[in-house]
């Protein structure tokens, strides 16, 4: 039987700024239903790939596809377009607006550019629904009416991952999703993560080891802009050459 076509895929990957490689032939896909976690020190290269596979950085070779179609050239629209959906560790949430507007913008990247500037967005009865569904699937629907800017920290990352999903993505794309979650709010998440890979598989960059064992099905190990090791959470923590680069240990 052939294997599924990955719901992501970058495949031999190169960046330099200066003399400096950031990634160096990097190559790892994310499969369906799964959560691939990618670990690593800081200044691994973690940033410069993910914005890569992003496509706000052009690679200086590779290439990245989105279930099989090579998207390298195109842009960040472009690939939420095509199914990419991301949140990242700097938010990038407008502030004043409602959770509900928020996704709202989401969803309408999601259809692309239309006359829909002939009509306010929020009259959109399709947009509203999507994003209303995309709230109500992370626990949000009741806050919909609340401005980003009061919500709390960790509302604020479940609605970024909200304004993923509002993309409709075949792929999620989250980078630090934990961070400056307590932990409870850790747990929240995890377990919303969980539930979610089953709709889009995550490649998910973190730091919390504890969440990366609980929920990745695979880990990639980045260090020093090359994948040094790849396997599961039982195989990355058996591997002696990441518990000497990256777990501290000897």
């Amino acid at each position: 039987m052939a294997e599924p076509v990955p719901a992501l895929a970058v495949h031999g990957l190169r960046k330099s700024f200066g003399g400096l490689t950031a990634t160096d032939d990097v190559s790892l896909d994310l499969r369906p239903g799964e959560i691939h976690a990618l670990i690593g020190p800081n200044g691994a290269g973690k940033s410069t790939l993910i914005g890569q596979i992003a496509g706000w950085i052009a690679p200086d070779a590779g290439r990245v596809e989105l279930g099989g179609e090579e998207v390298t050239a195109l842009d960040v629209a472009a690939r939420a377009r095509r199914g990419l959906g991301r949140s990242f560790q700097v938010s990038s949430l407008a502030a004043p607006l409602s959770a509900r507007r928020n996704a709202m913008i989401a969803a309408q990247a999601r259809q692309g550019s239309s006359f829909r500037f002939l009509r306010p967005v929020a009259w959109d009865r399709s947009l509203r629904e999507a994003a209303d569904a995309a709230l109500d699937r992370v626990g949000l629907l009741p806050r919909a009416s609340v401005p980003a800017a009061e919500l709390s920290h960790g509302e604020r990352r479940l609605l970024e991952v909200a304004c993923a999903l509002a993309l409709g993505p075949r792929a999620l794309l989250l980078d630090e999703p934990m961070a400056g979650l307590g932990m409870e709010g850790s747990a929240q998440l995890a377990d919303l993560l969980e539930d979610l890979k089953a709709e889009a598989p995550i490649l998910l960059v973190e730091h919390d080891m504890d969440a990366v064992f609980r929920l990745a099905d695979r880990i990639s190990v980045l260090v020093a802009g090359r994948v040094i090791a790849s396997g599961s959470v039982a195989e990355i923590r058996g591997d002696a050459e990441v518990r000497r680069a990256y777990l501290g240990e000897d």
